[in-house]
């Protein structure tokens, strides 16, 4: 049974000035669905989210979050209306603590309400926060900053989460540290989650369905199992 749409991106295009991007792009999150964007380095899935965000803002096409047109809205807005955002690297606050990290993500009423519930879910997800929550985010390994900043995008407690580049620069043990703490969001929170990734086996394991973007086109989408098993996508991504 699909899903009922909570992000629908139509028919997009997006550049850098008069360099194009994307052309033509769509693509939908049902409530409560883990969907995978992958594809070589760009491609152009960094440019995809960064429209999805507002901060690029599409030539032609509309971005709809929960029905409503926020193409081109505020970055700020997005995220208050119930989008959480992951970019590529860390994006903590180098000389805040753990903790101050993420008290500083709580900017609204509704955040501030659940302060202490989403607390106890960023610190069971990620117990190592737990343990460093008064050391400086800037003193914190390459991953365990990774999984600050996922942390604080959490405490808007967002109805999508999308997290750019999941395992860039990150050892193996690490990635699997984030990837079994997102099912385990996926699955307390019924949250809907958007990656992008360059390790297509690991992105086509985690979700549900996917998108493969190769030079700013959709060239392929459907169920994450049978992509998987595509002789195309095998051949030039898995191996």
């Amino acid at each position: 049974m699909r899903l009922a749409s909570l992000l629908e991106v139509r028919n997009i295009e997006v550049g850098y000035g008069k360099i194009r991007v994307l052309w033509g792009v769509s693509l939908d999150i049902g409530v409560h669905e883990k969907v995978a964007l992958i594809g070589p380095n760009g491609a152009g899935k960094s440019t995809l989210i960064k429209a999805i965000m507002g901060i690029l803002r599409p030539s032609a096409g509309n971005i709809y979050f929960n029905k409503q047109d926020i193409t081109g809205t505020d970055t700020y807005r997005i995220a208050r209306l119930g989008i959480g955002y992951v970019p590529e690297g860390s994006m903590v606050i180098p000389r805040l603590t753990v903790f101050e990290n993420l008290l500083a993500a709580v900017t609204t009423k509704e955040a501030e309400k659940r302060k202490e519930d989403t607390l106890e879910l960023v610190y069971t997800l990620f117990p190592i926060l737990k343990e460093r929550k008064d050391q400086l985010g800037g003193t914190l390994s390459g991953g365990e900053q990774r999984m600050l900043a996922i942390a604080r995008a959490l405490m808007l407690r967002p109805k999508l989460l999308i997290i750019d580049e999941l395992s860039l620069g990150l050892a193996p043990k690490v990635i699997g540290a984030i990837y079994s703490a997102l099912d385990q969001l996926y699955e307390s929170q019924k949250i809907s989650i958007l990656i992008t990734e360059q390790f297509v086996e690991k992105a086509l394991r985690f979700s549900q369905r996917a998108y493969l973007l190769e030079k700013g086109r959709i060239a392929l989408q459907g169920i994450s199992e049978e992509l998987a098993n595509n002789e195309y996508i095998r051949k030039a991504y898995i191996g």
